[in-house]
């Protein structure tokens, strides 16, 4: 016997307000970071239509979870926008993301939620692999939230872990040449402050959607205390809920940092 829709959606009701309100009372990871995975599939498997769409979809629900974020006092969000791997993929893919991503840094920053809440928008990734327009749209997006130090939002775009090492090695090594520091100057501290999210806490949780378990080359770096969660649903069709819970497992984990 099917159980009438009513009284699921009642059930779910109460059990995220429940969830809601335990995490509430917990502690808040101060920077998020999310691999944003399954767009593709969710467009093929749920929607039976073109990748474009869940795409469309998955830039939807970024500004979701972006309030999510700021409801619960979540000062920092970054995500994996697009890889450098992701560059492989068909043209008219790689076009309409690019187009996408143009569309989305201007939208965040002119909406006003973002100037309510003083979220500066940045872009971490090798700028030099963008077209033209997507880079422009940094830059004005940049601009016009570049004095607020309240929330941030990351969007890596073009982005990939090895690379932000290596530029952050090379840079270390030029200043070593130029004598601006000594090779016994070199540390942790030192490094972290070369990486692209220098003057950023690191991630208090890494999260992934859509069921795989690995962290394909994101913020190699900044994630080695990292918590890691891995949820079992594609990126469209995240839920608030699914983001409790990922909060709530942050919080009853022991975080020792080796102690």
């Amino acid at each position: 016997m099917e159980v009438p829709r009513l009284i699921t959606d009642r059930a779910y009701s109460t059990y995220e307000s429940m969830i809601e309100k335990e995490v509430a009372s917990g502690e808040m990871p101060k920077h998020i970071a999310i691999i944003m995975d399954g767009n593709r599939r969710y467009a093929e498997e749920v929607l039976g239509a073109e990748p474009k769409e869940g795409h469309k979809l998955g830039r939807q629900k970024l500004d979701e979870v972006l309030h999510w974020c700021l409801d619960l006092d979540i000062h920092i969000l970054t995500v994996y926008a697009f890889s450098t791997e992701n560059f492989s993929r068909g043209e008219d893919e790689v076009s309409y993301l690019m187009e996408l991503l143009e569309q989305s840094l201007y939208e965040f920053a002119d909406d006003p939620e973002v100037h309510s809440h003083r979220v500066a928008i940045n872009v971490i990734g090798d700028v030099t692999m963008l077209p033209e327009g997507v880079v422009k749209a940094m830059e004005y997006a940049r601009e016009r939230t570049s004095e607020y130090k309240d929330n941030c939002l990351n969007m890596a775009i073009a982005y990939s872990g090895r690379q932000d090492i290596a530029n952050a090695v090379r840079r270390i090594a030029k200043d070593v040449v130029d004598g601006v520091i000594e090779p016994e100057d070199i540390d942790e501290s030192l490094i972290s402050n070369y990486i692209s999210t220098t003057g950023l806490p690191d991630p208090d949780l890494v999260l992934r959607t859509s069921g795989e378990v690995r962290i394909s080359n994101f913020l190699l770096w900044q994630m080695a205390y990292s918590e890691l969660y891995f949820a079992d649903v594609y990126w469209p069709g995240f839920r608030h809920i699914d983001f409790l819970r990922a909060i709530r497992t942050f919080q009853q984990r022991k975080r020792r940092f080796g102690k």
